[in-house]
């Protein structure tokens, strides 16, 4: 608590030295930090700390043997549920089908054999060349080859449409599900290996090649540079002359020109307060964190942690 307060004192004291469009503050960066949500040992790594870095530049890789394994797995399901589908659908072989269609054929040649033999009969027995009961067994083996010949038909017609709806929607949804395993194989697969999301230089490198990293531990700590931001503190009495998007002058030691920045964030809140009820005479102390960020192209020039100038008025320091 002493150092927060000695730091304000230092802050105010500062602000007492010069103009009241004056204000001492420092950078301040927000790091990307690359992590891989699947746990796993680092085999390949391929940036360093101080490099500069591309989007989309491979940075590191885990041994991916367990999820390649896993994937093909996967894939051979695929191809099952899609053989097993198809197979479905389209019905018996055609050498089956050309089976029962032989089959057919001899059932109808049996059938007119007996419609032939019941004819002769039926006019044997009207001739009075017969007895009756013969024309009984005539016809018995009529009905029977007419019988053989519907079944046969039917069993043609099954053969040609397939299986039932239910078996093929079954079939269907298995090989959604397989689908499914193989998109999520693939991912995990691809979580494996990850590359520089956003452009920056890489502000540290956390593990080394053989070492075990945990699910979501960061491997790589990238500053990209537009994540450079500067913070600083202002009086209550000024608060109400700060508006967001207002542009604000940086200026650093050793910077070569100063930098534009314009007012991102605006605390709603007081960061440091004396331990008093507010009133007119104390509420001097308090002071709001303030944050602006750098124009596009301009934020190269700070460095976190380094102390700033920001000016409000807009014009630069001689």
């Amino acid at each position: 608590m002493k150092i927060w307060w000695l730091t304000i004192a230092a802050l105010l004291a500062g602000c007492a030295e010069k103009t009241g469009d004056y204000f001492p503050g420092y950078a301040e960066a927000e790091y990307v930090r690359l992590a891989t949500p699947i746990a796993g040992t680092l085999s390949k790594l391929y940036v360093s700390r101080g490099d500069k870095v591309a989007q989309n530049a491979p940075a590191f890789v885990l041994e991916q043997e367990s999820e390649r394994a896993a994937r093909a797995e996967a894939a051979s399901r695929v191809k099952r549920a899609q053989a097993q589908l198809a197979n479905l659908q389209k019905g018996r072989r055609p050498d089956e089908i050309a089976a029962l269609q032989a089959q057919l054929s001899q059932a109808d040649a049996s059938l007119q054999l007996s419609a032939s033999n019941f004819a002769r009969r039926k006019q044997l027995v009207a001739e009075k060349f017969i007895a009756p009961a013969n024309l009984d067994e005539a016809r018995a083996a009529v009905e029977r080859d007419q019988g053989r010949v519907k079944e046969l038909r039917a069993q043609l017609r099954v053969a040609r449409l397939g299986a039932r709806s239910d078996e093929i929607d079954a079939a269907q949804q298995e090989l959604k599900a397989a689908e499914a395993q193989l998109a999520q194989a693939d991912w995990r697969l691809e979580q494996k290996s990850q590359r520089i999301p956003v452009a920056g230089d890489v502000n540290d490198v956390l593990y080394r090649e053989g070492e075990f990293v945990q699910a979501g531990s960061p491997v790589v700590s990238l500053l990209p540079p537009q994540n450079i931001k500067v913070r600083f503190f202002i009086p209550e009495t000024r608060l109400g002359a700060i508006r967001l998007g207002q542009d604000v002058i940086l200026q650093c030691d050793g910077c070569k020109s100063s930098v534009a920045a314009k007012i991102s964030y605006i605390s709603a809140a007081p960061e440091y307060t004396a331990p008093l009820i507010y009133s007119k005479e104390n509420r001097a102390t308090l002071v709001f964190m303030i944050e602006a960020r750098p124009v596009p192209g301009q934020a190269q020039a700070l460095h976190p942690g380094q102390p700033v100038e920001v000016h409000l008025s807009g014009v630069k320091a001689q």
